[in-house]
């Protein structure tokens, strides 16, 4: 793991420094993130990861793009900056076993960092039980992936606890926005389904991969803004970069029930995102861009 160690975080100083232990600082620069310990208390800004499974991954260079956005819309970092940070990261990736790492920008003691933090991927998961809190979305920069992670592990410890494993997160009228961890999309016939991109949803990597490569076979793709019960009877996934595709077995806490369908098209689907998956070498050979 090129010096990594499994689970640790790692600040980012520089092109010239690279990783490390954490330290003080010794230089301030537009051009190169700042340094300090590790233990010091710190504020997620934004984040990002991908699964590395034997080397490979799926859309690297979209998660990339997600978060050098993130960065320059929240703090107006450079873009050379994150560039020059995430062709790092992708250098320490993990070439053997399966991997999450994860890309943060952090506020520590006033000053803004890189960290890379390299994890082992938990177990895949096979399908998800949503649970509805009994309150609208509550986030408050939704688009960022990470700007609001204290809520979202709130929500989820609760779905946790109803018996779910995932929490819906809904718009004030009762329509669908996505999951906690999650991005929705179903079947209405032939039809694959899904709610459109906006400033209340997260751009994710996985839902537009599984758009593209239906359109791609032909496949009609429609955008929608359903209620949950607008969705009873049909075939609902949840996916994300960790666990891509898992069906959703069952809904809960809504008023009214609302019946999950039968799972017909996880297993080809599943397939043809696995067949997205590139080696992180060949990524890295290409330079990071953004």
């Amino acid at each position: 793991m090129a010096g990594a160690r499994a689970g640790a975080r790692l600040r980012w100083v520089g092109p010239e420094r690279g990783f490390g232990p954490g330290e003080e600082p010794t230089e301030k620069s537009t051009e190169q993130s700042t340094w300090r310990s590790t233990e010091e208390p710190t504020t997620l800004l934004a984040m990002d990861s991908w699964l590395v499974d034997d080397g490979r991954v799926k859309a690297l260079e979209a998660h990339v793009e997600r978060f050098a956005s993130a960065c320059a819309a929240l703090r107006a970092i450079p873009a050379r900056r994150t560039t020059a940070f995430l062709g790092a990261a992708v250098e320490r990736l993990p070439r053997q076993g399966r991997w999450f790492p994860r890309v943060e920008l952090v506020l520590a003691d006033g000053a803004l960092c890189f960290q890379l933090w390299i994890r082992p991927a938990p177990p895949r998961g096979e399908r998800v039980r949503l649970w509805t809190p009994p309150h609208p979305d509550r986030r408050i920069r939704p688009s960022v992936k990470g700007a609001d992670l204290a809520h979202l592990t709130l929500l989820r410890q609760q779905a946790l606890d109803a018996g779910a494993d995932e929490a819906l997160i809904l718009a004030p009228d009762g329509r669908i926005r996505e999951g906690s961890t999650t991005s929705l999309l179903w079947w209405r016939g032939d039809t694959l389904c899904a709610v459109p991109e906006g400033p209340d949803v997260l751009a994710s990597v996985t839902r537009a991969l599984l758009l593209r490569a239906a359109s791609d076979a032909g496949v009609d793709v429609a955008l929608e803004r359903p209620t949950p019960y607008e969705l009873d009877g049909l075939e609902v996934w949840a996916v994300n970069a960790l666990h891509g595709i898992r069906p959703v077995t069952a809904w809960t806490g809504l008023p009214d029930v609302v019946e999950a369908g039968a799972s017909r098209r996880v297993e080809e689907w599943s397939r043809v995102l696995d067949e997205a998956a590139a080696p992180v070498a060949a990524v890295a050979g290409r330079g990071m861009t953004t």
